[in-house]
Protein backbone atom coordinates (compact mmCIF):
# COMPACT_ATOMS: atom_id res chain seq x y z
CA UNK A 1 0.00 0.00 0.00
CA UNK A 2 1.33 3.44 -0.94
CA UNK A 3 -1.37 5.61 0.66
CA UNK A 4 -2.15 5.18 4.34
CA UNK A 5 -5.14 7.51 4.02
CA UNK A 6 -7.27 4.94 2.19
CA UNK A 7 -8.67 3.76 5.53
CA UNK A 8 -9.65 5.36 8.78
CA UNK A 9 -12.54 7.31 10.26
CA UNK A 10 -12.98 10.80 8.87
CA UNK A 11 -13.28 13.59 11.41
CA UNK A 12 -14.59 17.09 10.86
CA UNK A 13 -13.22 20.42 12.04
CA UNK A 14 -15.59 20.71 15.07
CA UNK A 15 -14.41 17.28 16.27
CA UNK A 16 -10.75 18.30 15.87
CA UNK A 17 -11.37 21.59 17.73
CA UNK A 18 -13.29 19.81 20.50
CA UNK A 19 -10.38 17.38 20.91
CA UNK A 20 -7.93 20.29 21.02
CA UNK A 21 -9.96 21.85 23.84
CA UNK A 22 -9.87 18.52 25.74
CA UNK A 23 -6.10 18.23 25.18
CA UNK A 24 -5.55 21.78 26.49
CA UNK A 25 -7.70 21.01 29.56
CA UNK A 26 -5.65 17.88 30.31
CA UNK A 27 -2.40 19.81 29.91
CA UNK A 28 -3.63 22.65 32.16
CA UNK A 29 -4.77 20.15 34.79
CA UNK A 30 -1.36 18.44 34.71
CA UNK A 31 0.54 21.73 34.90
CA UNK A 32 -1.52 22.94 37.86
CA UNK A 33 -1.27 19.59 39.68
CA UNK A 34 2.51 19.39 39.10
CA UNK A 35 3.86 22.93 39.57
CA UNK A 36 7.50 21.83 39.88
CA UNK A 37 7.40 19.51 36.83
CA UNK A 38 7.46 19.94 33.08
CA UNK A 39 4.58 18.56 31.03
CA UNK A 40 4.75 17.26 27.45
CA UNK A 41 1.68 16.86 25.28
CA UNK A 42 2.56 14.68 22.29
CA UNK A 43 0.54 14.37 19.11
CA UNK A 44 0.98 14.13 15.35
CA UNK A 45 0.40 16.74 12.67
CA UNK A 46 -1.74 14.79 10.19
CA UNK A 47 -3.40 16.65 7.29
CA UNK A 48 -6.92 16.00 6.08
CA UNK A 49 -9.99 14.33 7.57
CA UNK A 50 -8.37 10.96 8.42
CA UNK A 51 -6.19 11.49 11.49
CA UNK A 52 -5.80 7.90 12.68
CA UNK A 53 -5.68 4.30 11.54
CA UNK A 54 -3.56 1.19 12.12
CA UNK A 55 -0.46 2.60 10.40
CA UNK A 56 -0.65 5.97 12.16
CA UNK A 57 -1.12 4.33 15.58
CA UNK A 58 1.77 1.94 14.96
CA UNK A 59 4.00 4.81 13.83
CA UNK A 60 3.09 6.87 16.90
CA UNK A 61 3.73 3.98 19.32
CA UNK A 62 7.01 2.99 17.66
CA UNK A 63 8.45 6.48 17.62
CA UNK A 64 7.18 7.42 21.08
CA UNK A 65 8.90 4.30 22.46
CA UNK A 66 12.15 5.64 20.98
CA UNK A 67 11.40 9.11 22.38
CA UNK A 68 10.80 7.61 25.84
CA UNK A 69 14.21 5.90 25.67
CA UNK A 70 15.85 9.27 24.94
CA UNK A 71 13.78 10.97 27.62
CA UNK A 72 14.79 8.31 30.16
CA UNK A 73 18.48 8.91 29.42
CA UNK A 74 18.22 12.48 30.76
CA UNK A 75 15.14 12.75 32.95
CA UNK A 76 12.87 10.94 35.34
CA UNK A 77 9.38 10.87 33.86
CA UNK A 78 5.92 9.38 34.09
CA UNK A 79 3.61 8.59 31.19
CA UNK A 80 0.39 10.08 32.51
CA UNK A 81 -1.99 9.15 29.69
CA UNK A 82 -1.80 7.66 26.24
CA UNK A 83 -4.85 7.79 23.97
CA UNK A 84 -4.09 5.86 20.81
CA UNK A 85 -7.30 4.77 19.11
CA UNK A 86 -9.25 8.00 19.02
CA UNK A 87 -10.34 9.17 15.54
CA UNK A 88 -8.70 12.60 16.04
CA UNK A 89 -5.29 10.95 16.35
CA UNK A 90 -3.05 9.42 18.99
CA UNK A 91 -1.82 11.51 21.93
CA UNK A 92 0.32 11.02 25.01
CA UNK A 93 0.96 13.16 28.07
CA UNK A 94 4.11 13.05 30.18
CA UNK A 95 5.14 14.47 33.55
CA UNK A 96 8.90 15.12 33.67
CA UNK A 97 11.42 16.06 36.34
CA UNK A 98 13.51 18.55 34.41
CA UNK A 99 13.68 22.15 33.27
CA UNK A 100 11.31 23.11 30.51
CA UNK A 101 14.22 24.44 28.41
CA UNK A 102 16.16 21.15 28.63
CA UNK A 103 13.00 19.12 27.92
CA UNK A 104 12.06 21.34 24.94
CA UNK A 105 15.56 20.97 23.51
CA UNK A 106 15.28 17.18 23.74
CA UNK A 107 11.84 17.36 22.05
CA UNK A 108 13.21 19.49 19.20
CA UNK A 109 16.20 17.18 18.79
CA UNK A 110 13.78 14.24 18.49
CA UNK A 111 11.49 16.04 16.03
CA UNK A 112 14.41 17.04 13.82
CA UNK A 113 16.38 13.76 13.99
CA UNK A 114 14.52 12.08 11.10
CA UNK A 115 12.26 13.48 8.38
CA UNK A 116 9.33 11.37 9.58
CA UNK A 117 9.72 12.59 13.17
CA UNK A 118 8.90 16.07 11.92
CA UNK A 119 5.28 14.86 12.00
CA UNK A 120 5.39 14.95 15.81
CA UNK A 121 4.20 17.94 17.78
CA UNK A 122 5.71 17.76 21.27
CA UNK A 123 4.39 20.71 23.28
CA UNK A 124 6.20 21.61 26.50
CA UNK A 125 4.33 23.27 29.39
CA UNK A 126 5.40 24.58 32.80
CA UNK A 127 3.55 26.13 35.72
CA UNK A 128 3.54 29.93 35.58
CA UNK A 129 5.34 30.13 32.23
CA UNK A 130 4.23 30.58 28.66
CA UNK A 131 4.62 27.47 26.56
CA UNK A 132 8.09 27.25 25.10
CA UNK A 133 8.47 27.57 21.36
CA UNK A 134 11.36 26.56 19.14
CA UNK A 135 12.28 30.18 18.54
CA UNK A 136 12.38 30.86 22.32
CA UNK A 137 15.41 28.55 22.41
CA UNK A 138 17.05 29.93 19.27
CA UNK A 139 15.86 27.18 16.92
CA UNK A 140 14.27 28.01 13.57
CA UNK A 141 10.52 27.65 13.23
CA UNK A 142 9.07 24.44 11.75
CA UNK A 143 9.65 23.96 8.05
CA UNK A 144 7.03 22.82 5.56
CA UNK A 145 7.27 19.11 4.77
CA UNK A 146 6.67 19.74 1.07
CA UNK A 147 8.72 22.82 0.17
CA UNK A 148 10.91 23.66 3.19
CA UNK A 149 9.55 27.19 3.70
CA UNK A 150 8.19 28.14 7.15
CA UNK A 151 5.27 25.79 7.80
CA UNK A 152 3.04 28.53 9.24
CA UNK A 153 3.34 30.55 6.02
CA UNK A 154 2.37 27.58 3.86
CA UNK A 155 -0.48 26.69 6.21
CA UNK A 156 -1.91 30.21 6.27
CA UNK A 157 -1.62 30.61 2.50
CA UNK A 158 -2.80 27.03 1.86
CA UNK A 159 0.15 26.69 -0.50
CA UNK A 160 -0.18 22.90 -0.78
CA UNK A 161 -3.24 20.75 -1.33
CA UNK A 162 -4.36 18.24 1.27
CA UNK A 163 -3.58 15.52 -1.28
CA UNK A 164 0.02 16.77 -1.64
CA UNK A 165 0.47 16.92 2.13
CA UNK A 166 -1.09 13.47 2.60
CA UNK A 167 1.17 12.00 -0.08
CA UNK A 168 4.23 13.30 1.75
CA UNK A 169 2.97 12.19 5.18
CA UNK A 170 2.03 8.75 3.85
CA UNK A 171 5.50 8.32 2.36
CA UNK A 172 7.16 9.36 5.62
CA UNK A 173 5.05 7.08 7.83
CA UNK A 174 5.48 4.10 5.50
CA UNK A 175 9.25 4.72 5.52
CA UNK A 176 9.28 4.73 9.33
CA UNK A 177 7.17 1.63 9.88
CA UNK A 178 8.99 -0.42 7.25
CA UNK A 179 12.37 -0.07 8.96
Amino acid sequence: MNDIFQKGIEVNIPEVLNNRDKRVAIQEKLVNANPTKTIIGAKLNIPGPIKNNTEIEYFFEQEMAFFEQKLNEKFSFQLFLSKLSQPTGPESFYIIDGSSQAVKKLCIDFEESKDYRRLFDLDVHNFGQNDLSRTDLGFPERQCLVCGKPAKECGRARTHTVADLQAKVSKLILEAISK
